[in-house]
């Protein structure tokens, strides 16, 4: 029996919790991760007490604006927040504000070297609490922390765009890396300050009909976790498939420990939130002045970074990329490059030795960087007679390479350049290495 052949088809949904100062809907401290003990930053909003009222954080309405700008999306001039509601322990409303119809941000695209990400919407809400399964006096027990409860948490979600887990991989990456970029948020990824969530789905090569299911990967919180849960998902929905069982929408979790998915639960569809505007909360309204003056004052994001590097100092796209992303130390990476041009250093091979740990960047001291990365690759003249015998033994010593050389095989020059190099005492200058192999081969 002919296998068929399944091609992936892929969204995610990123939650990642904003770094204001106080929580979304109340003044409490927005601090979960530091707390000194558990639901010591709370209040009756947070905890959802009867008669507390919520009050929009405007920071992080502003903030979920500056990322929506940053990724390329249309922004709502009306929106609102709305009722989610669902059961759970660690929800103590018994709903999460959120929005539903009306988000912040939508039409968006996060581009990645396997073709752009579309971005379906981009909105705000409240995260939860956090529940602690421990055993308390030989009893095992869950308790809950609202410290968390309450705190900004934004979520982007995607079109059915990624086409393999490595693609899914570089776009949650490159997004974590502009949120970072533009201070938002840390997006600590082992304390859950950024979650990633994959909805999964297989489709028959060459059929156009989209699959009428889509299995939902919840919570992950690692890019290379992200990575091996969706490559197991493809082989295991293959072999469903292949075996004409059907696969059921549903929610699944991964397992490092045992590289695998379980099943979590039935997928909710959105009827089942019975959303709707929260009555305690006003719509939202803004300008187009209030988009703009947000849009002029975008930093420059890592994307853009890597490739003006590309375009100004000829550095390599892997090079340019893996350095763009340490926003950290994004302005004296610029200002090391610009020293290295001045000092007639070529900063593509500056980028290749950071990049493979030859060089270490001393960003408190530029100067000692070039230093060291003159003295890595400084080389000396070798008198020509001396480069000349040398190339002739080589030569006569790999007769068999060298009429490899002649019958086309250009890449043998790689192999005489390390010979010779090899028997050289000094660390000689490659292109007088390689002018004077030239001289001898293509003659």
């Amino acid at each position: 029996m002919k296998q068929t052949e399944y091609q992936l088809i892929c969204g995610m949904e990123v939650h990642a919790e904003l770094k204001t100062k106080s929580k979304m809907f109340c003044g409490c401290k927005n601090d979960p991760f530091h707390a000194s003990k558990p639901n010591c930053y709370t209040c009756p909003t947070c905890l959802g007490l009867p008669g507390a009222l919520p009050v929009a954080n405007s920071t992080a309405i502003e903030w979920t604006i500056k990322l929506g700008l940053a990724l390329n999306c249309r922004i709502n001039l009306f929106s609102k927040f709305d009722r989610k509601h669902y059961f759970y322990p660690d929800l103590p409303k018994g709903y999460q504000i959120s929005q539903y119809d009306l988000p912040f941000c939508y039409d968006g695209y996060l581009e990645t070297s396997a073709g752009k990400v579309r971005i379906h919407r981009i909105h705000l809400e409240e995260d939860t609490g956090k529940l602690l399964h421990k055993t308390v006096h030989n009893q095992k027990v869950s308790l809950v922390d609202f410290n968390r409860s309450g705190v900004p948490l934004i979520e982007i979600v995607t079109e059915p765009d990624i086409k393999s887990a490595a693609q899914a991989k570089e776009y949650a990456k490159t997004l974590r890396g502009i949120l970072r970029e533009l201070h938002i948020a840390d997006c600590d990824m082992e304390q859950g300050g950024m979650r990633l969530e994959a909805n999964i789905s297989l489709q028959a090569v060459g059929t156009k009909e989209l699959p009428n299911y889509k299995i939902e990967l919840k919570n992950i919180n690692s890019f290379r976790f992200l990575e091996q849960a969706i490559n197991y998902e493809i082989e295991r929905q293959s072999q469903v498939l292949q075996n004409g069982e059907q696969l059921n929408q549903e929610t699944r979790g991964w397992n490092a420990v045992q590289n695998k998915t379980f099943l979590q639960r039935t997928k909710e569809e959105a009827e089942d939130y019975r959303y709707f505007p929260d009555p305690d909360l006003p719509p939202i309204r803004l300008s187009t002045n209030q988009i703009e003056i947000i849009k002029q004052n975008l930093p420059e994001l890592p994307l853009e970074r890597a490739k003006r590097w590309m375009s100004n100092y000829h550095l390599q796209p892997e090079f340019a990329t893996r350095l763009s992303e340490d926003t950290k130390h994004a302005q004296q990476l610029d200002s090391l490059f610009k020293l290295a041009v001045n000092k007639k250093f070529e900063p593509s091979k500056l980028a290749n030795q950071i990049v493979n740990k030859k060089i270490t960047v001393n960003y408190q001291n530029l100067e000692a960087t070039l230093e060291e990365f003159e003295s890595l690759n400084a080389t000396a003249t070798v008198d020509d007679n001396d480069l000349e015998k040398i190339i002739r033994q080589v030569l006569a010593e790999h007769q068999d390479a060298v009429n490899r050389y002649h019958a086309g095989q250009k890449q043998v020059l790689s192999f005489f350049m390390g010979q010779v190099m090899k028997n050289l005492k000094v660390k000689a200058d490659p292109q007088q290495v390689r002018s004077t192999l030239h001289k001898y081969l293509d003659n």
